[in-house]
């Protein structure tokens, strides 16, 4: 294609470029922009994917995957409590949004026993969890988890945890035939009375054994995240009962282990907060 000249007779005249190889140029640039482009897109989505999610999201996909065969009486497999409780051990206070100067942590009412607050996440059918906020010496009084699986970690602070099991067999007779007293209490037998702060690991109990009946006393304010499955669900004959303590006494050696537990009416109330979703379901 012949190429035009710009300008006057003599030399010194411009040359225009030819109008498709200008195209062409045009064309070259543009899929290299797009290219370029693609590059950078599948490079920022390579990075979100290999960025570890939120704690809370984690916590959500965690739980939601231990309980998903969740029903009263329901215990994950070992190497799911494993996975619950391993991630539930590496989270700070931080990761799910508290610290120890929030309201609840305090009691500035002088009259009355320091509230407790529950910071309410999520739940369904199959779980729940939240954090429990209590101020110095708030007591959670002795209650039990019917058919339950719960999973307990302190985020910070220290509390005292009193825990029962309903005892199997009397210590002086090894038979279940004395394990209820005329006034309608069962015997239980200690599972755990210790101090416990954010150090510890995780606890578990199970519907049958490793605590399912326990009080909290906070020695100083305190914060415990609870993951539970099924939750309570008083149509479902799985509401919160609460108990009275009465030594055991007898002729053995483990009367301290044993105590007469007896369900009674409870004034005891939390003040609920509804927290805002910090994750994808």
């Amino acid at each position: 294609m012949p190429v035009a000249q710009v300008g006057g007779g003599g030399g010194g005249g411009r040359v225009a470029p030819d109008a498709s190889s200008a195209a062409r140029k045009t064309r070259r640039r543009h899929r290299r922009s797009a290219s370029a482009a693609a590059t950078a897109t599948a490079a920022a989505a390579a990075l979100v994917d290999a960025a570890p999610p939120d704690p809370m999201q984690r916590l959500f996909d965690t739980s939601r995957d231990v309980f998903s065969a969740s029903s009263p009486g329901f215990v994950p497999p070992p190497d799911a409590v494993a996975r619950l409780a391993g991630l539930l051990n590496g989270l700070k206070p931080h990761d799910v949004g508290i610290d120890p100067s929030m309201s609840c942590f305090k009691h500035t009412d002088s009259e009355g026993p320091p509230p407790v607050t529950y910071l309410h996440f999520y739940d369904c059918s199959k779980f729940s969890f939240g954090i429990f906020c209590l101020p110095k010496s708030a007591v959670i009084p002795l209650h039990n988890h019917p058919g339950m699986t719960v999973f307990s970690k302190m985020l910070f602070g220290s509390m005292h945890l009193k825990s029962y099991d309903w005892a199997r067999s009397n210590p002086e007779s090894d038979t279940s035939s004395t394990l209820t007293a005329p006034n309608g209490a069962r015997l239980a037998k200690i599972n755990t009375d210790a101090v416990f702060d954010a150090s510890a690991e995780t606890i578990v109990l199970y519907p049958e054994n490793g605590g399912n009946l326990h009080c909290f006393t906070a020695l100083t304010p305190c914060a415990v995240l609870d993951v539970m499955g099924p939750p309570y669900n008083r149509a479902d004959g799985r509401d919160c009962a609460y108990y009275d303590e009465s030594p055991y006494s007898s002729t053995s050696s483990e009367d301290g282990r044993y105590s007469w537990l007896k369900e009674i009416p409870s004034t005891f109330e939390m003040k609920g907060v509804q927290m805002p979703r910090r994750f994808i379901i």
